[in-house]
């Protein structure tokens, strides 16, 4: 017998599977789905920033529906470039920051100044994060380590939004992504001092 969890995750993948090619057999562009899906985080920054968080976690679940099937859209069509996965990550940061900003203005508004600071710490977790993988792959051949990034902290504000909340998701995020960010660090540390040339032998 199949658990209940392998049976939606079965369902889940066929359900996106339909999607991505509905999508490809239209010969929608990949970028267009990329700016579509940040556009609609855009909508739920201004939901967050009016405190209206469940709309706000669904704009962000559809959001997410884009997101992920821009690359498997790009590579059913043949349209895989260098432009678009750059073009994926520019619009993925501008998301991250859009929805961190919608709560920042929303705990301004509300006076609650301990969350505005909480918040202002997970953006520079969520942007480190990224910035010290991009960067330690200028040195190292990978730098995947961690286990807060990108899709987990999406996944952890929707939950947030959705369940109304928000604070203690932030908390992980403010923690866990900054976690990542010294994971990384000492990660790239170790892998570097390998590449190091030796000194000659005498």
């Amino acid at each position: 017998m199949v658990p209940i969890t392998g049976q939606i995750g079965r369902g889940a993948k066929h359900l996106f599977d339909a999607i991505v090619r509905w999508f490809a057999a239209r010969g929608v562009n990949p970028n267009v789905l990329t700016f579509i899906g940040f556009a609609i985080n855009l909508v739920a920054t201004c939901l967050f920033a009016y405190g209206y968080f469940r709309p706000a976690g669904c704009a962000s679940f559809l959001a997410g529906v884009f997101d992920l099937t821009d690359g498997p859209v790009a590579r059913a069509t043949k349209r895989v470039t260098p432009f678009g996965g750059f073009f994926d990550s520019v619009m993925d940061r501008y998301s991250d920051l859009g929805l961190l900003i919608g709560l920042l203005i929303y705990y301004g508004r509300v006076n609650r100044f301990l969350y505005v600071a909480l918040v202002a710490v997970a953006m520079i977790g969520s942007v480190m994060t990224s910035y010290t993988r991009a960067r330690a792959e200028n040195l190292i051949p990978s730098c995947k380590v961690g286990f807060l990034e990108r899709p987990e902290r999406v996944v952890l504000i929707i939950i947030g939004a959705l369940s109304q909340r928000m604070a203690p998701v932030l908390w992980v995020i403010a923690v866990l992504s900054n976690f990542t960010v010294i994971h990384r660090v000492l990660h790239t540390y170790q892998q570097s001092r390998h590449l190091q040339p030796q000194p000659p032998a005498s």
